[in-house]
């Protein structure tokens, strides 16, 4: 692969005083990783230096620029988004360090935006921290879900066992069957369809939903949500020539391992989805938002608190956010140009004999 081709890997650092400079210099101690994408990380050079001698890394280092064309394709590269030292208290949730990761994450994302980066991988954040610095969403879905102007996008784990929507994202248990309308469902499993193909080049994706209630309602005896939502989404979204299946009550479907015969998962709200998905993939899992023009992944874990600066964060959760960023970015190049020039692509297959 020639330099100039290399995908450009857009790191926003997160929570200073967590896990996730951690996680990203051990990623980077493996040079491989470089034969792939040219990772830009935004953030601040003093900071990455502190984990870095907290680690007792000695072997590493960043290329210092000042914008993002400026990168050295065969190295870790950083924009040092703030200048000061600026405190870390390793393990604790502060003010400043809030301050730090909403500035690093506004400058990554006007980047995404104009194309100096083809995609963003989000280090974890504090929510209480960033939004005492006047971040003004539930978590990073919905602030790019904003800054990307759409009215709407979808939270999507994404392992190697499993793939998980989330219908109702970051909302209080209590306020999540107000929120589930048919239109919103058909949406969300549409959004849902769309990336599966453009995203993972999965050409009928076969997708599953669970239901709201226990035993996915019982008929109606324990939830009426099921009978005036769920199916009546299921089914005009097969009147769309979706394939779409479900309700299915969650414990069953999960105890039975029947997400094995689906392509992904639908869940009505967070927890839903999100404890089986970690379940299963708490070390190798990836949060993906999809529905939005541009590609933003991260690592499925939080800022690990009460194991920052011990040197016992597992970095696989957050090299395989940068892997899949760089799958989603050449799927959507290979979608763009079979749409563009169909008749190419009918060619080539052709001349494989399919």
């Amino acid at each position: 692969m020639n330099d100039s081709d290399k995908i450009k890997i857009g790191i926003s650092i997160g929570d200073i005083n967590g896990i996730g400079i951690e996680v990203m210099l051990k990623t980077f101690l493996d040079a491989r990783i470089f034969d792939l994408c040219t990772p830009i990380v935004y953030g601040s050079s003093k900071a990455t230096s502190f984990h870095r001698k907290l680690l007792g890394i000695q072997d590493f280092s960043f290329n210092i620029i000042n914008e993002a064309h400026q990168a050295n394709a065969k190295r870790a590269n950083l924009i040092n988004v703030w200048a000061e030292e600026g405190k870390i208290d390793i393990g604790t949730g502060t003010a400043i360090a809030g301050k730090y990761a909403f500035d690093a994450l506004e400058k990554a994302t006007q980047d995404l935006k104009a194309g100096k980066i083809d995609a963003l991988v989000t280090l974890p954040i504090n929510k209480h921290s960033i939004q005492e610095a006047g971040f003004a969403f539930p978590g990073h879905t919905e602030y790019l879900q904003d800054k990307a102007e759409q009215k709407d996008s979808l939270m999507l784990m994404v392992s190697k066992e499993l793939k998980i929507g989330v219908a109702t994202g970051h909302i209080p248990l209590k306020d999540v069957s107000s929120h589930l309308h048919i239109e919103k469902l058909h949406h969300k499993i549409t959004l849902l369809a769309n990336s599966l193909k453009s995203d993972f080049g999965i050409r009928k994706p076969k997708i599953a939903v669970l239901g709201l209630n226990p035993h996915a309602g019982d008929n109606g005896a324990l939830g009426k949500e099921e009978e005036a939502v769920i199916i009546p989404a299921i089914h005009k979204a097969n009147n769309h020539q979706l394939v779409v299946f479900g309700p299915y009550p969650a414990d069953g479907f999960f105890g039975k391992h029947s997400y094995r015969e689906f392509d992904a998962v639908l869940a009505m709200y967070h927890d839903q989805g999100l404890i089986p998905f970690k379940s299963l993939s708490f070390d190798n899992g990836t949060n993906f938002t999809a529905g939005l023009p541009f590609v933003r992944t991260s690592p499925a874990h939080g800022t690990g608190y009460d194991i920052a600066g011990k040197n016992l964060a597992d970095e696989s959760s957050f090299r395989e956010a940068l892997y899949l960023a760089i799958d989603i970015v050449r799927n959507r190049k290979i979608q763009q140009e079979i749409s563009e020039n169909p008749l190419k692509i009918h060619r080539l297959t052709k001349d494989k004999g399919e």
